[in-house]
């Protein structure tokens, strides 16, 4: 199994079973749940990778990766999915700060992927009241029965790390966050992009293809490409 210390690094323990690079052909050991969803068991990212938890000590890796995309998505600074704040609409600044500001205090959370010593990308997740703000919400309320206990709301890799699988290594290590966080229901809303192409704005929430393979099964579709996926990290 692996693990984190107190750093936030990834450590290995003996027996851990490696994480299948997408394309591969492998996936994670998984088990029925109670309630016949998948039991995640945990994994490790692609070697050439490790992640952190974005806390304050790796918050200045985080802030270099977003400014090198100038704020990303226009300044979002990753708040997009958080409850609405002063700054949302008004300014990246204002945004960056907010952001920081629920960093220290631990009301903001990702998987940063690094790259030897550099942040290349991350997978955002929480618990429903720190990101409720997710894409076809009216959808997804009208069938919903119970909140999961975390969500995935949000990839980002760095323009010259894409499709090396940088986000794969990304959901592992926000596996592991969640898995060292006391684990639970874990949902996401990927997109299925099989058979076609599809811009890289639809996808900031990964792929369908790419969930399944670490464990999550679809419960229900919100989008005319978008899905609800489930899993349980013990």
């Amino acid at each position: 199994m692996t693990g984190s210390d107190r750093t936030g690094h990834r450590t290995t323990v003996a027996g851990a079973r490696p994480y299948a690079a997408p394309g591969s052909g492998g996936c994670d050991e998984r088990d029925g749940g109670d309630d016949g969803v998948p039991t995640h068991r945990r994994v490790t990212p692609v070697p050439d990778y490790t992640t952190k938890a974005l806390d304050a000590g790796t918050w200045p890796d985080f802030a270099r990766l977003v400014e090198a995309h100038d704020g990303v998505w226009g300044g979002c600074w990753c708040m997009g999915f958080h409850p609405a704040g002063p700054g949302w609409g008004t300014s990246a600044e204002l945004n960056r700060a907010e952001k920081e500001a629920r960093v220290r205090a631990g009301d903001a959370h990702a998987a940063l992927v690094y790259d030897g010593a550099t942040c290349v990308g991350w997978c955002q997740f929480g618990v429903p009241d720190e990101l409720p703000r997710i894409k076809n919400r009216k959808a997804y309320e009208a069938g919903l029965d119970d909140l999961p206990d975390w969500r995935i709301t949000c990839f980002f890799i760095d323009k010259r790390h894409r499709r090396r699988g940088v986000a794969a290594a990304g959901l592992a290590g926000a596996l592991e966050e969640i898995a060292r966080l006391g684990g639970g229901t874990v949902e996401s809303y990927p997109e299925d992009a099989e058979g076609r192409k599809v811009s890289a704005s639809f996808l900031h929430n990964g792929t369908l293809a790419m969930f399944e393979r670490a464990g999550f099964e679809r419960t229900r579709r919100i989008g005319k490409s978008r899905w609800v996926v489930r899993t349980i990290v013990g």
